[in-house]
């Protein structure tokens, strides 16, 4: 069990973990307790009423955020030719072909997203297992099929295009922005992603399907939201 310091557990006195918030309330919230000596990565963990283990049930997909995430991401492609051109053109920090491909087996990580021209697909197959949750892959949005579309993918996720995805146990994770952020960004930024996730339901999936909605800071403790009212304001 990790042991919390003393900053942690006295953000916890002054929260009633038990009530669950008005989104606008949660977000300001989330801002005050993110009071360490940097500025804290805002995220939001989602409890989906999926069963992740059947096909017809998977939660992914991408979605743009207006804020964006605070970070700019290393975009790293996999492409040849026009498709290398687009990538370069679009802001991509690093792009290559089977070469690239070969520095990836050897062990080189240094990107936070993966994009790949649709013909170089089968020659990455073979690094699924290394690369896991940043293999390319269409559903995410990170597999081009002109170099126009290459273009577009690369400048979209530099300027704070995201993925999100449900784990496993039918979580899902997903970073909003930074506590520098005003409110009324975070909020925006929240709105963007949990529309996409509420458009994301499973057709399979029956019962509540927003289970749970939690936001927190890198340092902070969780605030728990109501899901019903998270709901009720991005559809409203």
């Amino acid at each position: 069990m990790p042991k919390h310091g003393k900053r942690y557990l006295n953000l916890v006195e002054k929260l009633d973990r038990t009530n669950l918030l008005e989104p606008v309330e949660a977000l300001k919230l989330v801002k005050e307790c993110a009071n360490a000596k940097f500025n804290e990565t805002i995220e939001v963990h989602c409890r989906l009423g999926i069963d992740p283990r059947k096909s017809d049930q998977q939660v992914r997909g991408t979605t743009s955020l207006p804020h964006g995430t605070g970070k700019t991401p290393r975009v790293a492609v996999v492409a040849q030719g026009e498709f290398a051109r687009a990538a370069e053109e679009g802001g991509a920090d690093r792009v290559g072909g089977p070469e690239l491909i070969e520095e990836i087996d050897k062990g080189w990580m240094e990107f936070d997203i993966l994009v790949a021209e649709v013909g170089m697909m089968r020659a990455l197959g073979r690094l699924g297992r290394k690369l896991t949750t940043r293999m390319p892959s269409p559903r995410a949005g990170t597999v081009a099929t002109t170099p126009e579309e290459m273009r577009t993918i690369v400048m979209d996720l530099k300027r704070g295009k995201i993925e999100y995805r449900a784990d496993r146990q039918g979580v899902l994770h997903s970073v909003i922005g930074k506590a520098s952020f005003t409110e009324e960004q975070l909020k925006e930024n929240f709105v963007a992603l949990m529309d996409a996730v509420l458009r994301a339901k499973p057709a399979s999936a029956k019962g509540q399907y927003l289970k749970s909605v939690t936001v927190t800071s890198t340092m902070g403790p969780g605030i728990k939201m109501d899901p019903a009212r998270v709901t009720a304001m991005v559809r409203g």
